[in-house]
Order: structure tokens, then sequence, then C-alpha cells
């Protein structure tokens, strides 16, 4: 399958004042990041908050800019491109936000909203963004009398059809969706999968989902990676991922996803402590602070994320030179 993104050795640090005295600290939150995404396919990127998913997601459609590290989409390197190559790169990625509210001006309405980005990328005339504007609307599932209407007039989930909608306006190839259910009811979740997963299939779309809920991930998933301390220590195709996880903390995630069938919690999967620092990574392998299964060497030198496998941990990988 042709590879839509190629990402390789990104790191990306923010400066961050501590305390009253304003002591300036570096916040590691991508620490070579290597993935290739896949056209057409639905990736989701999973881990603790604070682990570098939103962060990546920014860095993918620049948003925020990596200290190294290369980006490619469509085999073209996005640092340095022109103003208007990358004009033309963002009408083809678009992102649908956490929270719709706050990514929607409260002041406009949604008609107006939504022709925004067609006035300013398209050349159309009013009838045809019109024309447009009802198409996508209908096909998030909503009517156009809403068109009419303010943000605040609308449910949650209502309103992250709209964002949905929009983000669909310029035709991407491809919707980074960070957390966009996390804010929503259980029953309003099932119904905005649903309708990514629907048009994935109908737009042929590539889908970068962020979440920490595993249970979400795996019902839409095609393949799975997981983050830790702003780096993936495991990536598999979803149902391989859920059915033999290979990385201690992937085993640890998925232990914690809860059930009405009562279990017990097995003890040589639970972490240990808190997440450390990210102004004061860990030597050797991030994890080894919290992993049940620490090794001596794990304390000292760091794992690669390579072969079938695709694990970063020292149980799978050789001895890096």
């Amino acid at each position: 399958m042709e590879n839509l993104f190629e990402i390789s050795e990104l790191y990306l640090q923010y400066n961050s004042r501590k305390g009253v005295s304003g002591r300036e600290e570096k916040v590691n939150a991508l620490n070579g990041v290597d993935l290739d995404i896949r056209r057409g396919e639905i990736l989701a990127i999973a881990g603790e908050s604070g682990c570098g998913k939103s962060t990546l997601a920014k860095a993918l459609i620049r948003l925020v800019k990596p200290q190294r590290g290369i980006i490619k989409f469509e085999g073209q390197d996005l640092a340095g491109i022109s103003s208007e190559a990358m004009k033309a790169f963002r009408q083809k990625v678009q992102m649908v936000f956490q929270n719709p509210y706050a990514s929607l001006n409260p002041k406009m309405k949604i008609y107006e909203i939504l022709e925004e980005p067609l006035v300013i990328n398209t050349s159309y005339p009013k009838d045809k963004r019109q024309e447009v504007i009802l198409e996508k609307i209908s096909q998030v599932g909503l009517d156009k009398d809403c068109l009419e209407k303010y943000p605040h007039e609308f449910s949650g989930g209502q309103r992250q059809r709209i964002a949905i909608a929009r983000a669909l306006l310029l035709e991407p190839v491809c919707i980074v969706a960070d957390e966009p259910v996390s804010a929503l009811d259980v029953s309003i979740q099932a119904q905005i999968i649903n309708l990514l997963k629907d048009l994935k299939e109908k737009y042929n779309l590539t889908i970068i989902f962020i979440s920490h809920d595993l249970r979400v991930i795996k019902y839409l998933s095609d393949r799975v990676a997981v983050m830790y301390l702003g780096e993936i220590v495991e990536l598999a195709p979803s149902k391989e991922l859920f059915s033999n996880p290979k990385h201690p903390y992937t085993k640890a995630l998925l232990n914690a996803i809860p059930s009405f069938e009562k279990k017990k919690i097995a003890e040589d999967l639970l972490l240990k402590g808190d997440l450390p620092s990210v102004t004061n990574l860990p030597k050797g392998c991030l994890f080894h602070t919290r992993c049940p299964q620490v090794m001596e060497i794990c304390r000292t030198n760091h794992p690669i994320l390579e072969g079938k496998d695709c694990v970063r941990c020292w149980l799978y990988n050789r001895l890096t030179d």
C-alpha cells in the first residue's frame, strides 16, 4: 500500500517556564518518531495524556515545527516548501479538533463558518459554494435548516458533525482527528465513529485518529501506534495488537480497559509509579522506570523500533550499535 506520510527521526521540544522563578526548561514532546502512514487506512495513535499524541498530530499538519526530522507528504519533504505548496497541502490534510465549540466561531452562523474556507481556497461562485455546503452538511447527517443557526444552538455531537463537514469541504485526502469523541456522551460517540468510518469508505480517506480510548480504537482502526513519552513503542495491525500485544506498556493499557465481566487484574501487568517528567527523560528505555518486566539492559540502553514485531522493547529487540 502506498505511503501518504513518511516520518523519520522527528524531535520536538517546547520551552516552558517553571514556577515563580520563571526558570526555563525544555519539554521533550517528540523523541525520534519514525512512522509511515498508508493511503486509505485509519491509523490510531494511542497512549496516556502527555505522551505526545496531539503534538505529533500538530507537527504533521505544520501547526508546530519540529527541531529535527523529516515529514514527507506524497513523497515531498514539507520542510522549506513554498507558501503556495503549503496552501495546497493544507487543503489536502484537514483537522478535526477535540472541542468543536472552541473550533467554531460563536459569532458566525453555520453557513458562514462553512463558506469561509471555500471563499479563501477556491474560486467557486456563490451558487457553487452553496451546493457544496448543502452536500457536505447532508453527508454528516444534518438538515439544511441548521445553516442559519449559531454554534451554541447545537449539542456537542451536532457541533462535531459540523466540524467534520467543514473538514470535508475542500475534498481532503487525509483527516487528522484529535480526540474527536472524548468530550461526547457514549451514545453520541458511536454515531460520530460510525460517521467517520462511512466517510472513510466513501472518499477513500486516510484518517489519523488520536485517542486514549482503546475500545474506540479497537472498533475503528486498521493499525495502531502506541506512544509513550514522545516515541512509538509498538506499531501493529489493530486485530494483532489487541489479540497479541507485545510491549509491556501496551499490555498494561489493554489490561486497564474497563469490563463488565469481573476480572482479576494481572499483577505483572500493573504499571509502577507515575509518568516521568518530560523535562528530564530517563536514560536507557524510557519505559524502564515503570515497567514490571524491567531488565538491567533497559536501564542503560535505548531500544529501537524495528523488525516484523515493530516493538521497542529489549524483550524483542537486538542491541543497538
